[in-house]
């Protein structure tokens, strides 16, 4: 039994005539199911729990970057199988996954080629996109052996699926892109070097994969994972015990 869980972004018009396509497919692959809107206010795990103990097998995630971490962040340990529909912009997860954006992403589902995804931990809640932290005054200690510091600012960015996108400046027209591994997490670390008169440059990222490590500030500051934004003073980061069962395409990153 399939169930379809739909961001609340898909109510747009402009995205009838795809959904549409993406049902009529899934109806002739015989792989159709319930559909369930989501909103900010539905706890989506209680909604997977309770259609599991209904007989679901299957929850399938339709919509962008956003949408899969909302979901999974509450509900990475729901003993299903979990699927992804991308559409429309903002689907960098998609192509990691190796998912096709749109009606192709059904031929995807329905080949049902399955593997086991890490999710991340950090403060008794779970993530599974990217973790970033602004720039801020912090201290990155690794693995409890050895501590990143700058003089001023430094931005952190965890990568467990989603990629890492940076310019070495505003003003640079190339974008870099770094795809994380599986097996552990990543941390890209950026310090800031303050200019003479006003603002910051920032400085190439470092690279630094580990098992777990602490963020720690001399005051409150911004962290954000998979949309949640909330203030911390010390965040602990790590690979969390249990795994997703995710159904991915041929030609996923890893």
């Amino acid at each position: 039994m399939y169930i379809y869980l739909y961001d609340n972004f898909l109510r747009q018009k402009k995205y009838d005539s795809e959904i549409r396509a993406m049902e009529v497919r899934l109806t002739d692959y015989g792989i159709a199911g319930k559909i369930l809107r989501l909103t900010n206010y539905i706890d989506a795990k209680q909604i997977i729990d309770d259609e599991i103990k209904r007989g679901a097998k299957t929850v399938v995630i339709v919509g962008n970057d956003h949408t899969f971490g909302h979901v999974l962040s509450r509900a990475a340990t729901c003993e299903c199988v979990f699927g992804f529909l991308p559409i429309g912009p903002d689907n960098t997860i998609a192509k990691v996954l190796g998912i096709p954006v749109g009606v192709g992403a059904c031929d995807t589902l329905a080949k049902r080629r399955r593997e086991k995804l890490d999710i991340g931990w950090m403060n008794n809640r779970y993530f599974v996109s990217r973790l970033q932290v602004p720039p801020a005054k912090v201290k990155v200690i690794y693995d409890g052996k050895f501590t990143v510091s700058a003089n001023d600012l430094m931005e952190v960015v965890v990568c467990n699926l989603q990629p890492f996108y940076y310019k070495s400046t505003k003003k640079d027209s190339n974008q870099q892109e770094v795809h994380p591994q599986d097996g552990k997490l990543e941390a890209f670390i950026r310090p800031l070097t303050k200019k003479r008169f006003w603002g910051y440059n920032y400085e190439s990222p470092s690279v630094f994969p580990f098992e777990e490590m602490e963020i720690v500030g001399d005051s409150a500051f911004a962290v954000e994972a998979d949309g949640k934004t909330s203030k911390e003073i010390k965040v602990k980061i790590k690979l969390a015990h249990g795994k997703i069962d995710m159904v991915v395409g041929r030609d996923r990153k890893f």
